[in-house]
């Protein structure tokens, strides 16, 4: 059996990062839209109110999953293998639903905090943003394929 070097590749950038989170952002809320559907049912036709805590838990939920799912299997949610970014361990290897779900929880701070966890990466000495630190792991540019 071979073993196999994780890719390596360039730290990725602020503007190809929000390209990818960007393109996640309308597949993700398409998927919100369909996963809330159901729960009109439950409403009687009804809006679900802002705020509502087990209407926003449900949703973020389903972005960890989304997000997670595609992080410990590939590396790359859709908008990732599109900008050609992918996320790994800081020492370059696969991440798993641990690192995936601190990784979630780091970027809802990094947003929260009004996106200043994304713009620590200019300041960063490794180009890493909050959520990078806080999880673990890190984003890297993928080659061309040739």
């Amino acid at each position: 059996m071979t073993v196999v070097d994780p890719p390596v590749g360039p730290p990725c950038g602020l503007v190809r990062r929000l390209a990818a989170i960007f393109y996640d952002g309308l597949l993700l809320g398409a998927l919100w839209m369909g996963a809330t559907f159901p729960l009109l049912f439950l409403t009687h036709g009804e809006a679900i109110h802002a705020g509502n805590p087990a209407y926003t838990a449900y949703l973020l939920l389903i972005g960890w999953a989304f997000f997670g799912w595609f992080w410990t299997r590939g590396g790359q949610t859709l908008g990732m293998r599109a900008w050609r970014v992918a996320v790994q361990t800081t020492s370059g290897h696969p991440i798993g639903w641990g690192a995936a779900t601190r990784r979630y929880a780091a970027a809802l701070l990094s947003w929260l905090a009004l996106g200043l966890g994304f713009l620590w990466q200019w300041l960063d000495r490794d180009g890493l943003t909050w959520h990078d630190r806080l999880s673990g792991t890190r984003l890297i540019v993928l080659p061309q394929a040739r």
